[in-house]
């Protein structure tokens, strides 16, 4: 039941349609997840505990929220 959000190539001989609207949101999100990538703490995930990842994930959310 999934749908194609990626757009097709251009010299494609059948174009298939897709939603430019989602497309810009999983682009959006595409690039959150490399901003946090940047962290190392985060990518590594040196916290043992789930909670603790959790907090310091928040942090780093925040801290891209804010700049």
């Amino acid at each position: 039941g999934a749908t194609a959000v990626i757009p097709p190539r251009r010299n494609r001989v059948v174009q298939r349609s897709y939603d430019r609207h989602l497309y810009k949101e999983r682009n959006l999100v595409e690039r959150f997840f490399n901003r946090i990538k940047q962290f190392r703490r985060i990518t590594t995930r040196y916290e043992k505990l789930a909670r603790n990842y959790l907090s310091f994930l928040n942090l780093v959310c925040t801290y891209i929220w804010i700049t």
